[in-house]
């Protein structure tokens, strides 16, 4: 007889790639008794229907949340605040609720300040992502080997703390806890300033007048072409992380300046050892990324290796 899920319903508010990957996976591995959803749209809502991923499709926020033992918000963190206040008063006593957003300071002054303290609320950010947005974006694949950070506020409940940590490990990832703040920080440099800079190129390559579209298009090299898959992220969502997330960015786009200016110098004076020193280091942290398994040469979706042929380890 096999043992019973750690919760009984998860509930998932919104159901794109992320909640999308969240819902296989935990049907896979028997995380959930019951997965009940809901999204903005009708036709979305359809859709998810349609593709029998979830055990109900409900309309309504409110009801989506009614007796959830799990409520994973996974919309736009700049939606979090208002969708908080608005299941507030029908979340369960010992419920726990989390998002995926990759903002954490700004989720946990929006949402804590609604939410009972019959409830336990506990942030989360998956690490991991495509460009592909929608119903059926996700893959059950998608968390496997890839960190997931809980932000838990001060005083969570550290039994609360470990049970979502648990839901995220039999998902397939590898789970760390920090502060809201550091994380924003941390993802200030290792996500968004990258995201912003893939969106500048981009739209630079496309103001170009003596290139064509056609150019910049039959002639991308694989750097330009990575930039492409970067700037083709949800804009909605990539809108509401620099807004809310914008002193940490702007804190490491100054830095960012100060070293472009130093390269800019470099490249102007001729000075090929200042350029090399700096292209060995650089090379060295991406081998290091490599070298611990956070990079492989097979793409996310679908990758060869990441299999939840049987349930992780929690």
């Amino acid at each position: 007889m096999s043992a019973a899920p750690p919760f009984r319903r998860v509930a998932l508010i919104g159901f794109g790639l992320i909640g999308g990957s969240i819902a296989r996976a935990a049907r896979l591995q028997g995380l959930a008794g019951d997965i009940v959803t809901t999204a903005r749209s009708a036709k979305t809502r359809a859709r998810v229907a349609e593709l029998g991923i979830v055990d109900r499709v409900v309309e309504s926020n409110v009801e989506a949340v009614k007796d959830a033992d799990l409520v994973i918000l996974c919309i736009p963190v700049g939606a979090c605040g208002a969708v908080a206040a608005e299941i507030a008063p029908h979340l369960k006593a010992g419920a726990i609720v989390s998002d995926v957003g990759s903002v954490k300071g700004a989720v946990v002054r929006d949402m804590a300040p609604h939410l009972p303290p019959s409830v336990h609320f506990i942030p989360a950010h998956p690490v991991s992502g495509t460009e592909h947005s929608g119903p059926d974006s996700g893959f059950a694949e998608l968390f496997i080997d890839r960190w997931c950070i809980l932000t838990p506020p001060e005083g969570a409940d550290p039994d609360a703390v470990e049970r979502l940590r648990a839901f995220w490990a039999g998902l397939g990832a590898k789970v760390e806890t920090m502060t809201p703040d550091h994380h924003d920080l941390v993802l200030a440099i290792t996500s968004h300033l990258p995201h912003l800079i893939a969106y500048t190129i981009v739209g630079t390559a496309d103001e170009l007048e003596g290139v064509t579209e056609s150019e910049v298009l039959k002639f991308s090299a694989g750097g330009f072409r990575d930039f492409t898959r970067i700037a083709a992220s949800d804009p909605t969502m990539w809108r509401d992380v620099f807004l809310t997330n914008k002193d940490a960015v702007l804190e490491m786009l100054g830095t960012f300046n100060e070293d472009l200016s130093k390269l800019t110098r470099a490249i102007r004076r001729g000075d090929g050892e200042a350029l090399f020193e700096h292209f060995s280091r650089t090379r060295a942290i991406r081998r290091g990324i490599v070298e611990i398994g956070q990079d492989s040469a097979a793409p996310d979706f679908g990758r060869p290796h990441a299999q939840l042929g049987k349930k992780a380890d929690s």
